[in-house]
């Protein structure tokens, strides 16, 4: 039987007089039980608008079915399949402007927490499972991506899931861009960066830091004596200052 609440499962998160005293993530997320009750208010459209609201298409009926029925491993793999940040998106992603604003459940309520429940999903996989994820076969084609924000992280990922040869250049020290630079601690912990990077180097993406394409090497020696193919380019909106010293590269 769906769960015909108006209103979505409220986001657990720390008290005040706690959350002033340090600078650990502000919203606890769900627990299991808490997850499965709340997939348990979608209606599994015919539809299915939500997804049309989504920018990667994720199946989201499809994973909330899962969810409901306490399959969290195979949600996190359905979710995959179109998402290469689940962990991040489930923190960070507008859900509230994108997929959950097509929520039917939201015409006469709250529409069904989805970003909750990506995020739900993505943590407990990353806290459950040891499964590494399975290296596409190589097509023989290599890919520079320049920038690792997540325009670039997300290019990356969907490129090797299909078995391109994918490096991944970042001019600062860490590789995330705005998810390390530009996002607050609180807001979404630097581990959880880390863990999803981990993810698309298991797939076999590469990544150096500290590499300004532009000074340290050209896009025309990339696409000449280094054999990359094709690059994409997702250097963020940001604009660094040089010390002009001798080694700032």
């Amino acid at each position: 039987m769906p769960n015909m609440s108006l209103k979505k499962h409220e986001m657990p998160s720390q008290a005040p007089d706690v959350r002033n005293k340090n600078f650990e993530e502000v919203a606890l997320g769900y627990s299991a039980e808490t997850a499965m009750e709340e997939a348990q208010r979608c209606l599994n459209c015919k539809n299915k608008p939500c997804i049309g609201g989504c920018p990667v298409k994720i199946h989201i009926p499809d994973f909330i079915a899962k969810v409901a029925a306490g399959e969290f491993e195979q949600a996190y793999q359905i979710i995959q399949q179109t998402s290469s940040l689940p962990a991040v998106c489930g923190r960070v992603c507008p859900q509230e402007t994108q997929c959950e604003s097509k929520c039917v459940r939201g015409i006469k309520g709250e529409p069904v927490a989805i970003g909750r429940l990506e995020r739900f999903v993505a943590d407990w996989h990353n806290a459950n499972s040891c499964d590494l994820p399975v290296k596409a076969a190589p097509n023989g084609h290599k890919v520079a991506v320049v920038g690792s924000g997540p325009a670039g992280l997300t290019c990356a990922g969907d490129l090797a899931k299909r078995g391109y040869d994918v490096t991944v250049f970042e001019a600062l020290h860490l590789a995330g861009g705005v998810l390390v630079y530009g996002i607050p601690e609180f807001r979404l912990p630097k581990k959880i960066v880390r863990k999803e990077i981990e993810n698309l180097s298991a797939l076999g993406v590469k990544v150096e830091t500290n590499m300004v394409i532009g000074r340290v090497l050209s896009i025309d020696e990339l696409m000449g004596e280094y054999g990359f193919e094709a690059v994409f380019i997702g250097s963020g909106a940001g604009l660094p200052r040089f010390m002009n010293i001798p080694g700032e590269n």
